[in-house]
């Protein structure tokens, strides 16, 4: 391939199109990323995965070691030598070292990467609505001036043609007949929350379901960043019981030894977006398995594995419903496709009105992609 330079006054200038060189740290960096999200953030473990990878595909050579790429991510402030509580200093020597918020964001940005593809930034606000008015963002839809209409959205161009047509060019008048206004559509803003089944089952039958969703949610959460910057996004995750973490945090999930407590998880799903103030909401969910617990009024939990629990399965479509009524959409992402599981989002997208998608893992990161831009459609 070749390059061309606009060398102005004496012609093209034609050269050979040199590649970038991928760097060796580069060409690891990549590898390391994908291994901490397999072990959660654990650096240690993920460089002795390196260094195994290096036995069989000889990674690092006699110019660049193993050694070389871990002092390389010291010095780019990707790692940093984990303080010791009990002193205060630095735990250099010990072996320990932990991820930086750089590393984090990194993470986040190579999840992206891999699901959505590169995106660029855009500008602040990209959410439109259908409804037709005195909106913040030109449609490109003209229509005739009618009472009531903000002179700032009047097309001047269209409307001195229409006054040239009505009245001609000698007797250039214009009217109100003749004015032309551009449509406009308002910029929504919309309020997510993403749901993470963290249930034993996540990695049950030797199937690693966990990973793939914390790749969905990094890559959602650095989606809203940069593309929609007026946005918000709350992970939550549940099994036994429900909690929310941080974005920074994501890395670092693992599964437990949990049950799976759907309707804690939308609890707290829906009391995290009536305190939003943004009038468009919507919940995600990621499950690969039947709700399987609840608590109850006494505190206790109430656990059943076998089957479809009659009074498990009741609460949670009430759950559903509730949603409905507050007009959250709920679109499940469900990792399975056992038929008495898809009976069961089959009920629960029936009451609330919402979405489902039976999948395996292949693609699930283009399909809430999906989901998210049209859910972000204003509906009036």
């Amino acid at each position: 391939m070749t390059g061309i330079d606009f060398n102005f006054g004496k012609g093209f200038t034609i050269s050979k199109h040199v590649p970038k060189e991928i760097s060796p740290f580069d060409r690891i960096f990549d590898i390391f990323k994908e291994l901490l999200t397999h072990t959660s953030g654990d650096i240690d473990e993920s460089f002795k995965w390196l260094d195994t990878l290096d036995k069989e595909y000889s990674l690092f050579n006699e110019s660049y070691s193993l050694e070389d790429f871990e002092e390389d991510l010291k010095k780019r402030g990707y790692i940093k030598d984990e303080i010791d509580p009990e002193d205060g200093k630095s735990g250099k020597g010990k072996g320990k070292n932990i991820l930086t918020a750089k590393l984090e964001s990194a993470l986040r940005k190579y999840a992206l990467d891999q699901i959505f593809g590169k995106l660029k930034k855009s500008g602040v606000g990209n959410h439109r609505t259908t409804k037709i008015g005195v909106g913040d963002e030109r449609d490109g839809e003209n229509r005739s001036f009618q009472f009531g209409d903000d002179l700032a959205t009047v097309n001047m161009t269209e409307s001195l043609k229409n006054a040239q047509i009505n009245n001609g060019i000698t007797d250039l008048r214009l009217t109100e007949n003749d004015l032309i206004v551009e449509e406009t559509k308002h910029k929504a803003q919309m309020s997510t929350v993403l749901m993470i089944d963290i249930s034993h089952s996540m990695i049950l039958y030797g199937e690693d379901r966990i990973t793939p969703a914390k790749k969905v949610a990094m890559a959602l959460v650095e989606l809203i960043n940069r593309k929609y910057p007026k946005d918000s996004i709350d992970i939550i995750v549940f099994g036994n019981e429900a909690w929310p973490i941080k974005i920074k945090d994501l890395p670092y999930l693992k599964v437990g030894p949990y049950h799976t407590n759907t309707v804690a998880g939308l609890e707290l799903a829906m009391d995290i977006l009536r305190r939003k103030r943004n009038t468009n909401k919507q919940i995600f969910m990621i499950t690969d398995g039947k709700p399987s617990c609840i608590q109850l009024p006494s505190g206790e939990f109430y656990k059943n594995s076998n089957g479809l629990d009659e009074m498990i399965v009741s609460k949670c479509l009430n759950k559903a419903a509730q949603a409905r009524k507050l007009k959250i959409p709920i679109t499940t992402f469900m990792i399975a496709q056992d038929p008495y599981l898809r009976e069961f989002v089959e009920l629960f997208t029936a009451q609330n009105k919402g979405k489902a998608f039976l999948t395996g893992l292949s693609g699930l990161g283009e399909m809430i992609f999906e989901d998210y831009e049209k859910n972000r459609i204003k509906r009036i």
